[in-house]
């Protein structure tokens, strides 16, 4: 599969889309733009961000704010607070496990179920 190729049929901001799977871990691709993610963490999963394109506005809760650039990735762990924007359309990669909720307890208007995330 190209990740590219699969980015384009990604037509929504904030609404990851499965495509692949491995061992327990789902492997997803998403489109960000703009300020949507609720503050939230995932108390027993930790999830992995790369950056295919653009640049991607990081926020973990009590650290400094992260700028990932296209080929960076960076794994929030579990637990941790965090949201992510970006000004600009960015693409990404997530690596996350198949329990893995898509804004974690705190429900709102762009959360996915699982069943939504897939193709």
């Amino acid at each position: 599969m190209n990740i590219k190729d699969a980015l384009l049929k990604v037509d929504q901001y904030f609404s990851p889309r499965i495509i692949g799977e491995v061992n327990d871990q789902y492997i997803k691709v998403a489109k960000i733009k703009g300020q949507e993610i609720p503050w939230h963490n995932h108390e027993n999963e930790d999830e992995l961000f790369y950056i295919v394109e653009g640049s991607l506005l990081m926020e973990i809760e009590n650290e400094p704010n992260l700028i990932l650039q296209k080929g960076d990735f960076y794994v929030v762990k579990k637990g941790v607070n965090h949201r992510v924007s970006s000004k600009e359309e960015c693409s990404i990669m997530l690596i996350e496990s198949k329990t893995t909720e898509h804004t974690g307890k705190v429900i709102s208007e762009i959360t996915k179920s699982i069943e939504e995330q897939k193709y």
